[in-house]
């Protein structure tokens, strides 16, 4: 790890900072990213290592001055992470309709923004890994995430077919890697739109930290995908052998714990159009939240 250059975009919180401050404790020179540059900037004055950019990845001139900033400074990226990623939950037609299509700028052509720049610059060198943050909901639908769902399948479409064209080309020092996690205890769901009329209720949660480590190992030892978490693998697999049953008891799981069961809440946007200044660490605390509201009396 230690001289390789890597770029992270989504480094703000998350599963994006987490692995920012794992890779520069390791001494990797990191080129990070988001819309939080305040919280980037916490990160670089850490390390010597690191450089923060302001950027916007559903942006195509920001990601291509993401990349010319580190081949600055760094003079090649090595590695290129893909996390940047949001969310509005809620029933598709009462979710607004520019909150859908931020979803997918966001997390699909945010995707596409930085593969185009990655592969650009790994086929001049002739090496590199593009790993691209995906979901478990990009092999099982679930409700009430339509638009999350259609990015992160287009995310898994995107980097299997990247996959075939480096293939046909004999470009094999050039690695894609898919990651597959289930929900996690992030600032993620601090940060997704709300349209439930609920708090959010996801369910299994995963540790940060188990991804996190699945990042690096896609840096370590590239792999085509990885499925994080036994929950995750279950899913992929009955989805694989009983798709229609996969997928009618994870809508009717969904379904009640989210719309039935849920205490509730206001509506709002999240920070799917402006930056917000909560969820500013790796952990969300998701679980210890979710505890709390199971222990209240209904």
């Amino acid at each position: 790890m230690q001289g390789q250059t890597i770029v992270i975009t989504g480094a703000s919180s998350g599963f994006g900072r987490g692995t920012a401050l794992r890779l520069a404790a390791q001494g990797a020179n990191l080129v990070i990213a988001a819309r939080r540059k305040d919280l980037l900037d916490s990160i670089a004055d850490q390390f010597h290592n690191v450089v923060a950019v302001h950027t916007d990845v559903a942006n195509a001139s920001d990601v291509q001055k993401l990349a010319k900033v580190a081949i600055a400074r760094f003079n090649r990226i090595d590695v290129w992470i893909n996390n940047a990623g949001v969310a509005a939950l809620g029933t598709f037609d009462e979710i607004p309709l520019e909150d859908h299509e931020r979803v997918l700028q966001t997390n699909l052509i945010g995707t596409l923004n930085g593969s185009h720049v990655a592969l650009q610059h790994f086929r001049r060198q002739r090496f590199g890994t593009l790993i691209n943050m995906a979901s478990i909901l990009g092999r099982t639908p679930a409700p009430y995430f339509a638009s999350y769902c259609a990015s992160k399948y287009g995310i898994v479409g995107l980097s299997a077919a990247l996959r075939q064209e480096l293939r046909a080309h004999g470009e094999t020092g050039i690695n894609i890697c898919t990651i597959l996690p289930m929900a996690a205890d992030t600032t993620f769901f601090d940060h997704a739109a709300n349209y439930t009329g609920h708090t959010l209720q996801p369910y299994p949660i995963t540790d940060p930290e188990e991804v996190i480590d699945a990042i690096v190992q896609a840096i370590q030892t590239p792999q085509d995908e990885i499925t994080v978490g036994l929950s995750a693998q279950a899913a992929s697999i009955a989805q694989q052998f009983a798709p229609w049953l996969t997928q009618a008891i994870t809508g009717e799981m969904t379904h009640q714990m989210q719309m039935e069961q849920a205490p509730a809440a206001p509506q709002t946007s999240g920070n799917l159009h402006q930056p917000v200044m909560s969820g500013r660490g790796v952990n969300g605390n998701v679980r210890s939240r979710l505890a709390d509201e199971r222990a209240r009396p209904s």
